[in-house]
């Protein structure tokens, strides 16, 4: 089951100033939105008490501002096998750029740039060990890899 949500950058003030700072009924639509941002400006409207022109107004506003910075979904963890790879990057590999090959590999959910021994830390997951493990070879073979270091995940708390 997906749960959406929504991404903002916080705090806002730094990206709004003066006539544009956020009021409480923007902190109340943000609340609403984060809860469920597929949900409908007429039913925000009616929580806030405004009109649904109004509400429109105000977040068009605010992902014009930078204040809401896209509406996305959150999926639920799959079943199966996880796992988290770490990755040092070559001296002479870019580390973004790696860092969107390793993206654009079947199995891998999320990419970190990390700081530490490693350069870049990615969140595989499959219904089998082998797919993952096909996954992470992949990212083995990867020019600019220098070393990987892959942890299976026996347990996760949410």
């Amino acid at each position: 089951m997906s749960r959406f949500h929504l991404e903002f950058d916080s705090p806002f003030r730094d990206f709004v100033s003066g006539e544009d700072e956020l009021d409480e009924l923007d902190e109340k639509i943000l609340d609403i939105l984060k809860s469920d941002s597929r949900i409908s400006f007429v039913t925000v409207a009616k929580k806030v008490q405004l009109s649904e022109g109004a509400v429109r107004k105000r977040i068009n506003k605010m992902l014009k501002n930078g204040v809401i910075k896209r509406f996305t979904i959150e999926v639920a963890p799959r079943k199966g096998i996880k796992a988290i790879t770490l990755v040092s990057a070559a001296p002479s590999s870019s580390v973004p750029s790696l860092a969107e090959k390793i993206r654009s590999i079947t199995s891998v959910e999320t990419v970190f740039e990390v700081s530490g021994q490693f350069d870049i830390a990615a969140v595989l997951s499959g219904t089998s060990i082998d797919l993952v493990n096909r996954s992470i070879d992949e990212i083995r073979r990867l020019e600019g890899v220098s070393n990987t270091n892959t942890l299976i995940v026996l347990q996760e708390w949410s």
